[in-house]
């Protein structure tokens, strides 16, 4: 394993995250045919033993999958974050090799892979310097995408919740807004966009001087809805999954537990013979092209 390079996590997702047994063990997994789809996309589904980079892989949520899949990939899986670098070490998964390193600075050669992955992750490091770096790892016409788990209490404003409920966490969530790129912000997406001058005469020398987009446009982009079933106790454990809710203290604490208690009290929620809550979401993915 590569030597340190310190994480340069912003605090709150440093903090949010150091409790990697707790994230590993209450963040969802991805559905079977949004991973179908996903892997289509990224043309490795049936490619045998395909070469693929994840970046910023955490536990091993994803990786996980890869692992799993028949076509035997070599995964490479990148990760900055000591305790989630050790908690992905100690599954030991089929075909992965996990490294510590950042979306701007892998250890990982030249045209090396036949896609990149960043999942549940792209929006921490959704920049320029990124984006050379994830150029330099992938082979030609390789392709770049990302993938999100996203529950309704964590999507972006301009989504439509299934519930009230879920609409008043999804309020108290953006409540807590501190400024920091998540995917709910959809600025993301901006990085993309830059690629291309703003007017004609910038293209013209943009094409003189090589300085070319490095990923196809536009985006493809694709979603799956999805329900799982909760108890109470593993939905505010998932909650505070979440960076923003896991590092809340002293009366935020309280005023969150109060509203969490609140609503799932709601004439609105669903819950079935056990008790459990009906919770709702989409996985939503992404992909482009290496140019």
């Amino acid at each position: 394993m590569a030597a340190s390079q310190g994480s340069n996590l912003p605090v709150a997702a440093e903090e949010g995250f150091k409790d990697a047994a707790s994230y590993d063990a209450y963040r969802p997994s991805y559905p079977s045919e949004a991973v179908e789809a996903f892997l289509t996309k990224l043309n490795v589904a049936q490619l045998d033993d395909a070469k693929i980079i994840e970046i910023a892989a955490g536990t091993g949520k994803f990786t996980e999958l890869l692992a799993q899949r028949p076509e035997r990939f070599t995964v490479k899986a990148i990760e900055p974050h000591h305790g989630m670098r050790e908690k992905l070490a100690q599954k030991d998964l089929r075909g992965v090799e996990v490294a510590d390193g950042k979306a701007d600075k892998m250890p990982v050669g030249n045209e090396w892979g036949d896609a990149c992955i960043a999942a549940q992750a792209f929006h921490w490091f959704a920049t320029p310097e990124a984006l050379k770096e994830i150029e330099r790892v992938l082979r030609p016409g390789a392709v770049f995408g990302g993938i999100w788990n996203v529950e309704d209490y964590n999507k972006p404003k301009g989504w439509e919740a299934t519930t009230r409920w879920e609409q008043k966490l999804n309020d108290f969530v953006w409540s807590l807004d501190d400024g920091l790129p998540r995917f709910r912000h959809q600025k993301w997406k901006d990085v993309f966009d830059q690629q291309l001058p703003a007017n004609p005469v910038q293209v013209i020398k943009d094409t003189f001087t090589n300085r070319l987009p490095r990923f196809s446009l536009p985006l493809g982009e694709e979603s799956t809805k999805w329900t799982v079933w909760l108890s109470e106790e593993a939905l505010v454990s998932r909650l505070n999954t979440l960076s923003q809710i896991a590092i809340l203290k002293g009366d935020d604490r309280e005023s969150f537990d109060k509203l969490f208690k609140e609503v799932i009290q709601g004439e609105d929620v669903e819950r079935n013979e056990k008790g459990e809550i009906a919770v709702h979401g989409k996985t939503f993915f992404f992909w482009t092209d290496r140019l």
